[in-house]
This record gives C-alpha cells, sequence and structure tokens, in this order.
C-alpha cells in the first residue's frame, strides 16, 4: 500500500514548520542578544529569560556524558522519533484532528531540537521558570511545543477511549 499526499496533510506540515520558525527565531535572538549564562528578570519570582545550552536530553538527562556517543544517540533518537511521528500519522490522520496538530506540534519541536544539536551539539534553552529556590529547567519554544503535542494526543487518546466506551457498536 502506497501513501499518497493529500491536501489535508498539509496542517500538520504546516504547524511543525509553524513551530520549528519560532523555535529557531526565539533562540537566535536568545543567543545574539544574550551572552551565555545571562538571565534577566522578566517576572520577579516566576520568570527569567536565560541563555543556556543543554548537552542532554530533558531535564538534563546524560547532559554530564562527555562522549561523542552521546551526540550519536540523541541524533539517532530524534531521527528514530521523526520515523513514528510519521508512520503514526499515516494511522492516526483519520482519527480527528487532536491527532494531526498533536503531531504536527511533536514533530516540529523534535526538529527544532534536532537542528540545535547538529548545528552546536546541545540545545539551546532560555525560558526558566521557578518559585523561591526552585527552579524547573529551563526549556524552549520546541520543548513547549513537545508538552502541549504529547498533552493534546493524550486528550485526544482520552476522548477516543471515552466515545469508545459511550457507543461500543461505532
Amino acid at each position: 500500500m502506497r501513501a499518497r499526499f493529500e491536501s489535508r496533510d498539509i496542517v500538520p506540515i504546516s504547524i511543525a514548520a509553524l513551530v520549528v520558525v519560532i523555535d529557531q527565531l526565539s533562540k537566535l535572538w536568545i543567543m545574539t542578544s544574550f551572552t551565555l549564562h545571562e538571565q534577566l528578570t522578566v517576572i520577579p519570582g516566576l520568570f527569567n529569560l536565560v541563555y543556556v545550552t543543554n548537552t542532554g536530553a530533558a531535564f538534563g538527562f546524560l547532559a554530564g556524558d562527555k562522549s561523542g556517543l552521546r551526540q550519536i544517540f540523541f541524533i539517532g533518537v530524534a531521527i528514530v522519533a521523526l520515523g513514528v511521528i510519521f508512520y503514526a500519522y499515516g494511522h492516526l490522520k483519520k482519527q480527528g484532528k487532536i491527532f494531526v496538530y498533536s503531531l504536527g506540534l511533536i514533530g516540529g519541536g523534535a526538529i527544532g531540537n534536532l537542528i540545535d544539536r547538529l548545528r552546536f551539539g546541545s540545545v539551546v534553552d532560555f525560558l526558566d521558570f521557578y518559585l523561591g529556590n526552585y527552579h524547573w529547567p529551563a526549556f524552549n519554544a520546541a520543548d513547549s511545543a513537545i508538552t502541549l503535542g504529547v498533552a493534546l494526543f493524550l486528550l485526544g487518546t482520552l476522548l477516543q477511549h471515552k466515545q469508545e466506551h459511550l457507543h461500543p457498536e461505532k
């Protein structure tokens, strides 16, 4: 069975492209406006802009590993994830728009962070939320899109599961 491109397939591609543009432009702004580790308080006690880099994954996972294998691992994971997203899209696009939107967001976020890894060997992060001495690990627009995409995907799954239980004959 050969997949065909349909006009509705432009939606997740457009969402992913928009995420990549927003992500890369926001990172470019941070890199040209801040020096590494510089921070600007935006909302005292809650939110800073800060220019940091993350050689690891989410929450700094494997950031301390200095081997070249770490970089290969993260690039490989991103490529496999994009393949899974592409494959899943073929199966989920008929399940509802929420899945289409979620996969576009996740794919765009994965591409945005992959671009950083290929260009810099790390990911540029700049959004720093905190309360008192507790700081959430800094993140970026791509991370935000991935998180929102996963949340939408889970919501779609829950709604679909609920619909199947309410109307099992469908």
